[in-house]
């Protein structure tokens, strides 16, 4: 009989923390409320020292996260916001959602990050697309250059955004991700390296105004409750989300330590399979979200794998720009990079819960 070990693995999460979940939602249904109440407000707190910022907001997703931070930096219908193609779609929609048109950038073949000269060319190429924001998307777990996207940013007069979604504990030198751009957005889906019991999100800011601006456009444009300031929307984390975050919160750090202690047992592991394995930037944090390596024979990697059990994923089989939803989007250039990554990476198995015999046994199958 195969035992499979599956890529990613929510539950297993759960139940290391199973006592201070329980405890934690039994709590919520005690107490009677449901949205927006303590559990929310302490979460944001704690979050946001965590982080290094001065405000968080609890949201309903990642992707309301990057919408209402775009919205917050009056992006809006007729702007542009320059970010990768190589993402999770939720980054392109959010643009879109907010009323905007995106620019596709290509990425650094080694981190798979935002290229910093393919954005600044991009910015020149596109004056009059009236390019507002920069949506530099922390990838697998790896940051971006964010000192030289705030340099780019600051020359030409743009917001930063973070896509944080992946990144949870993350950094350069001393500074997480999430503290470095204007605002940042992070999601909580259960297979984040922070993730819920279901959907969430939040922004991150040290700008008093726009954090206003972000806390007013999530429920309805109130400032004075079933009176819209302006039109807003509903995108609110809920209290049991929130509690079951506050417990996990606890053990990030941890289990961000123990990712990479599984990243260099696979760098040992896999050591003679012929594979690219990540890269770290100097002075970078890696959290390893997902440990992605790269292989010419992808496919058959990936099928031997299987039939031994072990799960596998593509993070992701198409660049958005490829994507039926997204064609003709203005792009900076044939994004050749891109295209080459979504040929040749693969996801293994990566999670707090995972063993080191299991990581041993993949390297094994792997070479």
């Amino acid at each position: 009989m195969v035992v499979r070990i599956p890529q990613t693995d929510p539950k297993a999460n759960y139940l290391a923390h199973k006592p201070e979940i329980d405890t934690a939602i039994a709590a919520v249904l005690d107490r009677g409320r449901y949205i927006l109440g303590q559990e929310v407000e302490t979460f944001e707190r704690e979050f946001a020292a965590y982080l290094g910022v001065a405000s968080v907001t609890g949201v309903a997703s990642g992707t309301d996260a990057l919408q209402l931070a775009l919205r917050a930096c009056g992006v809006g219908p007729g702007d542009s916001v320059a970010t990768v193609s190589h993402t999770a779609v939720a980054t392109v929609s959010a643009v879109e959602l907010a009323g905007a048109s995106p620019v596709l950038v290509d990425i650094d073949p080694e981190s798979f990050t935002i290229d910093c000269n393919s954005l600044e060319e991009a910015i020149h190429a596109n004056r009059d697309a009236r390019l507002k924001a920069i949506i530099p998307v922390h990838l697998y777990g790896h940051p971006a250059n964010m000192p030289a996207v705030m340099e780019i940013a600051g020359r030409y007069g743009l917001h930063v955004i973070e896509d944080c979604a992946q990144s949870h504990g993350a950094a350069i030198g001393a500074r997480r991700t999430g503290a470095w751009g204007h605002l940042a957005a992070f999601s909580f889906y259960p297979t984040k390296n922070l993730g819920a019991l279901g959907d969430g999100g939040a922004v991150a800011t040290s700008d008093p105004v726009l954090a206003e601006r972000v806390r007013l456009l999530r429920e309805y444009g109130w400032k004075e409750r079933y009176v819209s300031d302006e039109p807003g929307m509903n995108s609110r984390l809920d209290e049991i989300q929130a509690a079951v975050l506050r417990v996990k919160l606890r053990y990030l750090d941890s289990e961000n330590a123990r990712r990479g202690e599984l990243a260099a047992a696979y760098g040992t592991a896999l050591a003679r399979a012929g594979l690219a394995l990540p890269h770290v930037d100097a002075n970078a944090f890696h959290v390893y979200h997902q440990y992605v390596v790269r292989s010419t024979q992808r496919d058959a990697l990936r099928t031997l794998l299987r039939d031994r059990g072990v799960d596998t994923a593509i993070h992701y089989p198409a660049p958005v720009h490829r994507q039926p939803a997204y064609l003709g989007r203005i792009r900076h250039g044939s994004l050749a990079r891109t295209d080459q990554a979504a040929k040749a990476i693969l996801s293994l198995p990566m999670y707090p819960e995972l063993s080191m015999d299991q990581v041993n046994l993949i390297g094994q199958l792997a070479s």
